[in-house]
């Protein structure tokens, strides 16, 4: 294969469409979380339907909720990670990598700058969330919120108890299903790594050796030559 010119009118539009993702993923993401943080006490839920629920909370680690490392190291690696999927990118578009693919990374990427705000700027820009319901948190001025910078905690509030597993049953009886509450950003990530590994394994697996002889060998169809 030929080598793809960065400057090819396919590759600006998949630069363009990638940023286009993921600056459109980070404005929805950020307007839910500010809505639900201003608006809401922390704790709250909002019933939209029986197995869907508006419930604010925070927390200081990963994806729904987990905490498995220190906050300072898990903001510090979620910049790195950032930093190393966007130079993933931009070697992939260079690379002219189908748009699939390159959808499937933005996605990710936005996801993870969408938790990574929060952490950053949260703690400086709000005051802190309460249990209380007088007490919902608002903007103040820079550096008066409730945690330093990179110190912030992620807001959550979506929330799908889908059922209630029976009593009778071991281990899991009486339990929530799919228990997790997590944001816009989360399911970001997940929906495309879930896609990069369900449609694109062959891809990942190539790094950035790819070419478009190879590609025809996936479940993926390159995309057309300009």
């Amino acid at each position: 294969m030929d080598k793809v010119n960065p400057d090819s009118p396919r590759c600006a539009r998949q630069g363009r469409l990638a940023l286009i993702i993921i600056l459109s993923v980070l404005v929805i993401d950020q307007i839910i979380k500010i809505l639900v943080k201003t608006n809401m006490h922390l704790g709250q839920v909002i019933d939209i339907t029986s197995w869907f629920k508006i419930c604010f909370v925070e927390n200081n680690g990963m994806a729904f909720g987990m905490e498995i490392i220190g906050k300072l190291f898990l903001s510090l690696f979620r910049i790195g990670a950032i930093g190393f999927f966007v130079w993933y990118l931009i070697k992939i578009l260079n690379k002219g990598f189908p748009t699939g693919y390159i959808v499937t990374v933005s996605f990710v990427i936005a996801g993870a700058i969408g938790n990574l705000l929060d952490c950053m700027f949260y703690g400086l820009i709000f005051t802190g969330s309460s249990v209380m319901s007088d007490s919902i948190a608002h903007f103040t001025s820079i550096g008066s919120g409730y945690a330093p910078f990179l110190y912030g905690k992620v807001v959550d509030m979506f929330y799908f108890p889908l059922w209630t597993w029976p009593d009778w049953m071991p281990l899991v009886g009486g339990d929530t299903f799919f228990n997790p509450v997590f944001n816009f950003a989360d399911s970001c990530i997940t929906c495309g790594v879930v896609a990069l590994l369900l449609c694109y394994t062959k891809l990942v697996n190539m790094g950035l050796h790819y070419d478009e002889g190879s590609a025809q060998d996936t479940s993926v169809e390159p995309d057309e030559k300009d």
